[in-house]
């Protein structure tokens, strides 16, 4: 049976996958010509992932509940933010330090997707 989802569980949904949609055509269209090789890439990776995690982000709001819910959204939320933020920075030339950042978006999206397995599982089986 389908889970109701918040109003703001919804909202985080829609603006991940927009922004994953706007993001990747900006990188498609607009930046075509400003990225070198390695920018895109980079730039091609970070929508990917975003993209993919847009979608986890709305299964969780489907399929998990409480606690689970509350961690597996907020996990894949960060790790967009984290992984796919600081590449998309990279991309555009931020500071080589920057790409210590991604690796903690790694360990969200790692945590985010432990949190969903567990809420597939049913409480009474």
């Amino acid at each position: 049976m389908r889970q109701p989802v918040s109003l703001f569980s919804g909202l985080l949904v829609g603006l991940a996958g927009a922004s994953a949609v706007a993001l990747g055509a900006f990188g498609a269209h607009a930046l075509r010509d400003v990225l070198d090789v390695r920018g895109s890439e980079l730039w091609h990776t970070a929508v990917s992932y975003h993209f993919w995690h847009a979608l986890a982000l709305a299964l969780a709001s489907v399929v998990a509940s409480g606690r689970r819910r509350t961690v597996g959204m907020a996990a894949f939320a960060l790790g967009i933010v984290l992984f796919s933020g600081s590449l998309y920075a990279l991309a555009l030339g931020a500071p080589r330090w920057f790409g210590a950042i991604t690796p903690l978006g790694g360990v969200a999206f790692i945590v985010g997707w432990i949190a969903l397995g567990l809420g597939l599982v049913r409480r009474d089986g």
